[in-house]
């Protein structure tokens, strides 16, 4: 399998969540590489709590991060990005550019909803592709909102919206509820990006190894390096997305909702 793109993590140091000095920084470029990682878009917390970070900072802080990284022989390419929540101000800002799209390409963007609900994202995708930008939903296997309503995924992706999920959600990192939901993404062939979303060295390290199994043992070696090397390479180069290759789903949809009303 091909070497791996990471379009979601918290590498950059003392911004947000994620790492919180250089050297945590470095260490966790070191782990992702390791795990065969070779480019990774940065991508802190933009609005909401943290409103504060400006798109001039994380572009210059991610130049400063590819320059440590020359310097101390850690083989990861470093590109610009957001995990951007979706807010009032956010349209203008990406109108601005002072929130990110992935890679800075003004192509996609890393949607992320408050963890606790969901609300309809149908308006935020159309005002994106006037910009001419399309979403990739964050983690939707950790939102409680759709946990409790899974029959959103499929219109969303019919509308063009592109889902992430985090490669510690199919190892059971974050319990039981999200392995399920993402187990079941992927077997139904709505993922399109496998990603870390590491925000430590220690507890939430960049890890995508075992994850990626699981993907070929769901869904097969083509799927699998669809999600986590073609399209986030895609992402990367400010490409679109070649089309996913077909999964078998198995009945597990219909399984899944013979659990839920169970």
């Amino acid at each position: 399998m091909g070497a791996a793109t990471d379009i979601h993590c918290h590498l950059l140091p003392g911004i947000d969540d994620g790492a919180k000095s250089w050297e945590e920084s470095l260490h966790m470029a070191q782990q992702a590489v390791a795990e065969g990682i070779v480019t990774a878009i940065v991508t802190p917390h933009q609005l909401g709590a943290n409103t504060h970070n400006r798109g001039a900072t994380i572009r210059q802080l991610t130049h400063e991060f590819q320059l440590r990284l020359n310097q101390a022989n850690i083989p990861l390419r470093v590109l610009p990005g957001a995990d951007v929540r979706i807010d009032s101000d956010m349209i203008d800002r990406l109108r601005s550019g002072d929130c990110l799209s992935l890679g800075d390409h003004r192509r996609h963007v890393l949607l992320e909803l408050p963890h606790e609900l969901y609300f309809p994202l149908e308006p935020v995708l159309g005002q994106l592709s006037q910009l001419g930008m399309v979403g990739i939903l964050s983690h939707p296997e950790r939102n409680q909102g759709i946990l409790r309503r899974p029959d959103l995924i499929p219109s969303l992706v019919a509308g063009g919206c592109l889902m992430q999920i985090t490669a510690d959600s199919l190892i059971g990192t974050f319990g039981a509820a999200p392995q399920r939901f993402s187990e079941m993404m992927v077997q139904n062939g709505w993922v399109h990006f496998l990603a870390t979303d590491a925000h430590s060295p220690r507890s939430r390290r960049p890890r995508i190894v075992d994850a990626k199994r699981r993907v070929v043992e769901l869904a097969g070696v083509a799927y699998a390096e669809a999600v986590c090397v073609e399209n986030p390479a895609a992402i990367a180069a400010g490409r679109s997305c070649p089309e996913l290759p077909m999964v078998r789903r198995g009945g597990f949809w219909s399984r899944w909702f013979g659990k839920r009303a169970a």
